[in-house]
Parts: structure tokens; sequence; C-alpha cells
């Protein structure tokens, strides 16, 4: 359901949430949260020119947030990745005499929009805070 990309990037963002007020390389970031290093370090770039996380080269250098847990929404992480599911405006099969959806596709393009509102509406410390026991995305 949630593209591969956008969980990678919310592994890795959670990790920074976890692990703040320092810089982690990528390679041990990957081996923490079970991403393929080179995949990984593809996703941080994408969050860096998105304006979640910065980048520091050199000895003690590696990966942080820039913004708090507060500040960062589920739909900022999966905007930065390119992942945000479409909304469906015309008839996918591309028919035509379709001006309208018909009632599935109406039904699913509603689902997204639910699914658009609660990722823009909760920021990663509300999916944290709420986590209870559960460890968050898949045993961080």
């Amino acid at each position: 359901m949630i593209p591969v990309t956008a969980e990678y990037a919310l592994r890795a963002v959670v990790f920074l949430i976890q692990n703040q007020d320092e810089f982690h390389a990528a390679s041990a970031m990957s081996e923490r949260i079970r991403v393929p290093a080179s995949y990984l370090v593809k996703v941080l770039q994408q969050l860096t020119r998105a304006g979640i996380v910065r980048s520091q080269r050199g000895p003690g250098g590696g990966y942080t947030l820039v913004k708090s847990a507060d500040q960062i929404t589920i739909h900022d992480v999966f905007e930065a990745v390119d992942s945000v599911p479409d909304r469906i405006k015309s008839c996918p099969l591309g028919l035509k005499g379709h001006t309208e959806l018909c009632v599935l596709h109406r039904m699913v393009d509603n689902a997204l929009l639910q699914m658009e509102i609660a990722f823009r509406t909760t920021s990663l410390r509300q999916l944290l805070d709420t986590a209870d026991e559960m460890v968050p995305l898949c045993d961080l």
C-alpha cells in the first residue's frame, strides 16, 4: 500500500527523531533500519533537498534532522520522496464518454482524500506518541 521509498524515508526520519542531536552515517543507519545502503543514500538526499534532513561531510558527519518531529508530517516525508498517492481526476480507463468518475473510482478517490488528510494532519511526533507498546514502523 505504501511505496517502498516512502516506507524507507519514514524509517530514516523516525530513526533520526529517536537519535537526535548527532549526525549518523548512512551505512550505520542502513543496518539499524534494514534499508539497503545505496537506496538509503538516495532517500536521504531527497529528504535533504526537501529541508527535512541536513547532511554534513567529513569525520563525524552524516545526517541529522533540520526540523522537530512536531514540524514534520507523514505527508511531508512522502512528498519529499515523490510518493504522495495521486488522486483520481478523470476516468482511469481513458474513456472519452466518461466526464465524471464512476461509483467505484469516486469511492477510491474519496479514500485517497481521507488518507491525504490524515497524512497532512499527523505529525511524526503524534505518530510516535500514539505507538504505545508497539514499536513503530516495523521494529525500529
